[in-house]
């Protein structure tokens, strides 16, 4: 008896063990990753842009408030959210106040469905099954039904009392440093909200750099940033993954972005042209998915630098 259920033990023991980790420990294992990206113009100082993405808050995480609190003490010149900032329609005030500290500093922002949308218990293996059959968000599916609305209108106040810029759709500035910064956002592709006939025209010409921001890299919007000339693409969306393969990396991305683009710096090429695209995998979870593995939480520091 025995050696017949010594196997099927050890696996399910050897299971549990990794959905503990996953959850009580990776998920709340928070972090800055550090990234040098060369776009700036040759004889400026560098510029220290922090960007914060999936934050997903729900009421009562502690931990995470006070790890976001703290980032302030990098003394970034720039804040870039990337959204989802939700995954709890009561966790408006803990949000803010979590993000209290980061709003002294110039900032700008996009909305992902989260913001918009409260979460949905679904099985994670329909990403899998998504992800062969082509279909993410509502790119394929069928409209969602009985969706809760998140009160994302008190984010935006919150946001927009602070001064950082609402890049919904729409093109804003900002001046760092002696530096003219342009920037160009998008709604979230994943819920089919994106306008890119709203922004379209590429760079701004008098500015020293323009920038690209989006919640989910979708490839159109990647094809269209890239191939009207942006230099640089920050997104988030992935959660790098989230459920990451030891040795193998990311199975899905919730996108039809590559897994091998799930996080981190790369390039995009489109158009003739070439991007520096980054997309944060996030520091927060789906309220009703709250693990992650080889995937910690994230923020990160994106030191730009003149380029060669």
């Amino acid at each position: 008896m025995r050696a017949r259920y010594g196997v099927p033990l050890g696996i399910t023991a050897l299971g549990a063990a990794g959905v503990a980790y996953a959850a009580g420990f990776e998920a709340r294992s928070f972090r800055l990753r550090r990234v040098t990206v060369p776009v700036l113009p040759q004889g400026t100082r560098p510029l220290r842009v922090l960007q914060v993405s999936d934050i997903h808050m729900v009421c009562g995480q502690r931990k995470k408030r006070r790890w976001l609190q703290s980032l302030a003490g990098l003394r970034p010149d720039l804040v870039v959210n990337t959204g989802d900032n939700l995954s709890d329609p009561e966790g408006v005030p803990e949000l803010l106040d979590s993000l209290g500290p980061l709003l002294d500093f110039p900032g700008v922002y996009v909305f992902g469905s989260n913001d918009y949308y409260g979460p949905k218990l679904r099985n994670p293996a329909r990403y899998l099954l998504e992800k062969m059959q082509g279909r993410h968000g509502l790119n394929g599916n069928p409209p969602a039904v009985g969706a809760v609305h998140n009160p994302w209108e008190q984010i935006q106040d919150a946001f927009d009392a602070a001064g950082w810029l609402n890049l919904t759709n729409t093109r804003g500035r900002l001046k760092l440093d002696g530096l003219e910064l342009a920037f160009t956002g998008l709604d979230d592709p994943h819920i089919k909200r994106d306008r890119y006939d709203k922004v379209a025209g590429g760079p701004e010409t008098d500015a020293d750099l323009s920038v690209a921001v989006v919640h989910a890299p979708y490839l159109r919007c990647l094809d269209a940033f890239t191939a009207d000339g942006y230099p640089l693409i920050l997104a988030g969306h992935t959660h790098g993954g989230q459920l990451r393969v030891p040795f193998y990396g990311a199975l899905v991305t919730n996108c039809d972005l590559d897994t091998d683009r799930a996080m981190g710096l790369s390039t995009h090429r489109a158009g003739g042209h070439t991007a520096h695209l980054h997309v944060s995998a996030g520091c927060g979870t789906n309220r009703y998915t709250p693990i992650r593995f080889a995937c910690p939480p994230e923020a990160t520091l994106l030191t730009l630098t003149p380029h060669d």
